[in-house]
């Protein structure tokens, strides 16, 4: 666009670390004299708006690489290839703007740093942009919550829709465009998700998937870049889309470029002004499409790298010979490079389009007002009394909540009844576009039921993130399928600068109770991945051991902030052995006493579940019967029994620094002996075998297999009463 000199010395304060200026531009008289943001939006008939968003696109293209050329690292290519479809948007005012691509990054940063929302940050100048990127407490290498303006973070692909399609169904009157890419398109997650999300909530449109149609993927051409432009619309359509707007760059080419994608930075002045007219009045109809009731898709089909250093997957990665001094990387950046008088009038077009910068626009720069659920309604059940059904007690409360707060969600895969929760879906409904009260159904319901573990994790853990209260609800079995976006956003509520809700999960169904439907419904070893994940410092897998203990778990996860509780917990009737204020002492020191028998030495059986303790006592009773003492363990909060330096507890946002002492932790598990059990993985039990100095065993998950009942399979898995009795007089001599 431009031909180029020498640094400038009349460059804005913030261009300071601009390797390149532009030569003054021809068109510029006539249409950047002044801006064109008027109350926070532009007229995008306005030929002079056209221009200016030309601009706006071309400066985030120098941004993004001269950023990722500081560094010789990071991801130019998908961003650049999209650049008009965003700066269409920011012009237009929406600055609510997620991605499911997490290599778009250093083009968000640039968005950011040009509407002034990384001064938060105290990144004032592009040197302070290229210091800071891709450096500890700088700008990561993908998007975060932590960043100033930035809605939600993005790593793996298929998330992204999640969290748009949250944002839409707490805030009805903002758009949440979401960019997605070739390679994206790939996950069936998307796709999926957002069809049974327009099922339940047809009514909630204000979420714009922006698909960036390059041809590429990260490495080779995508597997989307052989469809035409009617298979593309097709298949948006196909999968529910009402509005279909796709702008092609080809249909503007005047430069004859091969192929069916191409970079419209290489068209003529007036080529890029109809191309990016048409980007620009195809977003303004795209919006009003979403915000009329319209399920909308706007799709910009341009080359990727389009704007710089290379094209195709070639443009995706910089590696270390692509420093800004490589000939490659500093010719693109002088070619490409604005007049300083261009830079002033990007950044005072950004100060106002959409009423300021997103870090003190966007929702999520705000703590979402919570309905006030007061006190929940517990129900203490008598010690030694009738067997209860610990899930069943919370379904309970989670109903209360639900009538109390209408924001709060339930997701399940289907599968509440089977997990003795029936009466969530009894309370709140599942929300259907049928109504049927023998299947507690009806519209506007409150659980959510579609048949995918990421579509139930993704919208909770989504709308957690934004600052609403939910429940995941699994089979312990299935629930890996939605873990990736669990973990994703509790990872980023530790880095959080507002208050959010705990993202809150309950597993039931666990494998001791699926015997007869064999190893396919037996997956504990899903626990050794929050084991692992407890070490992040704001993760708390709970394990309340009967119906009184997982009331206090979750009325207790209900007034955490920025954490991932996990409640696991038992489907059938079991015996209640402990009281509420047991429980509150076993979430403050991790782990209650639930017997202790003297005897001339002494075995402590640690123990992680419910079911499990069936064995453990029978053999606590049998180790009495040979004159030897015991003490059962409940371990309730596992994440307390760590010491303070297992963990990274101080690092994050809402930090939680609760550990034992030696001394406590002495007076649970010190004896002669010490058994560690569960019916999960092994790996749950690290805090007390890091610990203990006494001569110490575990029992645990080994393999699934079909059995008759939950004693045959912990019997498969060497958990019985006489294995632990044998191994307890062994560790005690």
């Amino acid at each position: 666009m431009t031909a180029t000199t020498p640094k400038l010395t009349s460059a804005p304060k913030f261009c300071e670390g601009i390797q390149y200026f532009g030569e003054p531009l021809p068109e510029f008289d006539q249409y950047g004299k002044e801006s064109v943001v008027k109350d926070g939006v532009v007229n995008p008939n306005d030929e002079a708006a056209v221009y200016q968003t030309i601009l706006y696109a071309d400066a985030l293209r120098y941004l993004t690489l001269q950023v990722t050329g500081s560094k010789a690292s990071g991801h130019p290519g998908g961003f650049a290839s999209q650049a008009e479809a965003y700066a269409a948007l920011v012009m237009l005012g929406h600055k609510n703007i997620i991605t499911e691509v997490g290599h778009h990054a250093p083009g968000f940063y640039s968005a950011m740093f040009l509407d002034r929302s990384l001064e938060d940050m105290g990144i004032s100048t592009v040197q302070q942009l290229r210091d800071r990127f891709r450096e500890k407490h700088g700008l990561l290498g993908h998007l975060s919550g932590y960043i100033p303006g930035i809605l939600a973070p993005a790593g793996p692909l298929g998330q992204g829709q999640h969290f748009a399609m949250s944002a839409a169904l707490l805030h009805r009157d903002k758009l949440f465009p979401f960019t997605v890419g070739d390679g994206g398109l790939g996950e069936p997650y998307i796709m999926s998700g957002m069809a049974h999300f327009h099922t339940a909530y047809p009514e909630v449109t204000n979420f714009l998937p922006v698909l960036v149609w390059n041809g590429f993927s990260q490495e080779h051409h995508s597997m989307v870049s052989t469809k035409t432009n009617a298979e593309m619309i097709a298949y948006w359509q196909g999968n529910g889309f009402d509005e279909v707007i796709l702008v092609n760059a080809k249909d503007f080419d005047d430069k004859n470029q091969p192929g069916d994608y191409v970079d419209s930075t290489a068209f003529s002045i007036a080529k890029r002004m109809e191309f990016t007219s048409a980007i620009l009045t195809g977003i303004d109809k795209a919006a009003k499409s979403a915000f009329s009731g319209k399920l909308t898709v706007f799709i910009i089909k341009q080359l990727k790298g389009a704007g710089v250093h290379a094209r195709g997957a070639k443009s995706h990665n910089l590696y270390p010979k692509d420093t800004l001094d490589a000939p490659h990387i500093a010719d693109t950046l002088r070619a490409i490079a604005l007049p300083p008088e261009a830079w002033e009038l990007v950044r005072t077009n950004l100060e106002k389009a959409g009423g300021g910068s997103a870090s003190k626009t966007a929702v999520t720069e705000f703590v979402l007002p919570l309905a006030d659920i007061g006190n929940l309604p517990l129900e203490e059940y008598p010690v030694g009394g009738e067997a209860k059904v610990a899930t069943t007690a919370m379904g309970k409360l989670v109903g209360y909540v639900g009538q109390k707060d209408k924001n709060f969600i339930v997701t399940n895969a289907d599968g509440n009844e089977a997990s003795g929760i029936a009466n969530i879906n009894q309370a709140l409904k599942i929300n259907h576009p049928v109504k049927d009260d023998l299947y507690n159904q009806a519209p506007g319901g409150q659980v959510y039921e579609p048949l995918s573990e990421d579509a139930c994790a993704g919208l909770a853990a989504g709308l957690a993130l934004m600052g609403a209260r939910t429940l995941w609800c699994s089979y312990e079995s299935f629930a890996i399928n939605g873990l990736p976006i669990w973990q994703t956003v509790t990872q980023a509520m530790a880095e959080l600068r507002r208050q959010t809700p705990s993202t809150i999960t309950l597993y039931t169904a666990g494998a001791l109770e699926q015997g007869r439907n064999g190893w396919t419904h037996q997956r504990p070893e899903i626990e050794a991945y929050f084991a692992s994940m407890m070490r992040n410092g704001n993760v708390f897998p709970l394990f309340p051991c009967d119906a009184n203990s997982i009331q206090v778990c979750y009325d207790w996860a209900l007034t955490t902030k920025n954490k991932g509780i996990v409640i696991t917990a038992s489907k059938s009737p079991l015996g209640i052995r402990t009281t509420f204020a047991q429980t509150r002492e076993g979430l403050e020191n991790g782990a209650i006493v639930l017997q202790d028998i003297p005897g001339s030495k002494k075995v402590v059986f640690a123990v992680i579940g419910d079911m499990t303790l069936l064995p453990v006592y029978e053999a606590a009773k049998k180790l009495q019967e040979e004159g030897v003492g015991s003490r059962i363990v409940s371990i309730i909060n596992p994440r307390r029994l760590y010491r303070a330096s297992d963990v990274a507890w101080d690092t994050c946002s809402e930090a939680d620094g609760g550990f034992i002492d030696d001394a406590k932790f002495n007076e649970f598990f010190a004896g002669d002996g010490l058994i560690g059990v569960t019916g999960g993985a092994a790996a749950m039990l690290e805090p007390v075998m890091l610990r203990s100095n006494c001569p110490r065993d575990t029992f645990a998950w080994k393999r699934g297999e079909t059995t008759a009942s939950a004693g045959e399979l912990m019997a498969f898995n060497g958990i019985t009463a006489d294995a632990l009795v044998k191994r307890g007089m062994g560790l005690i001599g």
